[in-house]
């Protein structure tokens, strides 16, 4: 029979070692979280998000704009109409793409983090490993640059809505100070090429303008179009650091692989 005292020590020291090793399992298993691919993922998911839902319903207020002040006549605005559904149409599929690939980027990043702190042994250097790595860090290349042109595309609707609203301004201050009468002063829609010359009226002018500004539409459109524009914005910054993470991993991946083939020797 061990003293009392003998067994409460080794049950401490016990108790002690469990901690201890659950201790450094947490500290490993954090040290394989990928933070980079974490807050990419999360900028990506918000960026991607307020990007398709703002610009799905600021096309939608857009188009009630143009048809009800603008371009009374169907025909006119035709094919504008189908483009935006098109558009549209675009958005969901966008949605669905990045959701998944933003999914996929991130399982990406705790594998190659994982292997980069060499929890998972051997299959740190696989080639199967090292060619998904490539394969994501060319694609998110090709989808930074590709949305770096949708980053400035955002940016026209805001762009063509701003000149309006500052118009509108200017017609304020101008029937506040009683210098210009304000109907000299005009919006033709026309000159941004959405609406084809001959679309009637095509143009606002004055209190018409004025009156156009201070509806919901506009109000709604213009900025759900600048919250768009800073959700392509966020995406793109989170391409950027994808772009930066996965190749990192590639990197540390092909030169521990040349490492292990060197030292098989």
């Amino acid at each position: 029979m061990k003293p009392a005292m003998e067994t409460a020590a080794e049950e401490n020291a016990e108790q002690s070692q469990e901690k201890k090793g659950c201790f450094e399992c947490c500290i490993k298993c954090l040290g394989g979280v990928p933070y980079a691919s974490l807050v990419a993922t999360i900028l990506c998911f918000s960026g991607v998000a307020l990007f398709c839902g703002c610009g799905h319903v600021a096309l939608t207020g857009t188009v009630s704009i143009l048809e009800q002040h603008f371009s009374t006549t169907a025909s006119d605005h035709a094919l504008l109409s189908e483009v935006i559904q098109l558009m549209q149409y675009v958005i969901y599929g966008i949605a669905s793409f990045f959701f998944l690939y933003g999914i996929i980027l991130l399982a990406e990043g705790f594998y190659t983090t994982s292997a980069v702190k060499e929890l998972h042994g051997e299959f740190k250097t696989t080639a199967c490993g090292r060619c998904i790595s490539g394969m994501f860090v060319f694609l998110t290349y090709v989808l930074g640059v590709a949305w770096l042109g949708v980053f400035g595309f955002s940016a026209v609707p805001v762009f063509m809505f701003y000149n309006i609203w500052s118009t509108c301004e200017v017609i304020k201050s101008l029937q506040t100070n009683m210098t210009v009468p304000g109907d000299q002063i005009c919006v033709d829609i026309r000159q941004y090429g959405i609406i084809p010359w001959n679309a009637v009226p095509g143009k606002a002018c004055g209190p018409i303008l004025e009156n156009i500004c201070n509806t919901n539409e506009f109000y709604m459109s213009y900025h759900l179009f600048i919250v768009a524009c800073a959700g392509a914005g966020a995406t793109v910054i989170a391409l950027l650091i994808y772009m930066m993470a996965t190749t990192y991993n590639y990197a540390v991946l092909k030169f521990k692989s040349r490492e292990d083939c060197c030292t098989k020797f």
